[in-house]
């Protein structure tokens, strides 16, 4: 595939890619955002109304 080469160890085997940004940049960026997202599966989540109540203080703080 053009703009996408595979980096091998000793025995052939793929460890690495070098990917062409200019190229497959968007792309990437899916790549990513699905490994950051992934890395977070198991965090314990926040409610909705929880983070609203959080951002509101925060904002409330800032202007005082």
């Amino acid at each position: 595939m053009e703009g996408i080469q595979f980096v091998t160890d000793d025995k052939g085997k793929k460890v690495a890619v070098l990917i062409d940004l200019e190229r497959y940049g968007k792309l990437w960026e899916d790549i990513h955002d699905q490994l950051v997202a992934d890395s977070r599966a198991h965090e314990k989540s926040v409610p909705f109304e929880v983070v609203k109540r959080r951002l509101e203080r925060r904002k409330r703080q800032a202007r005082a």
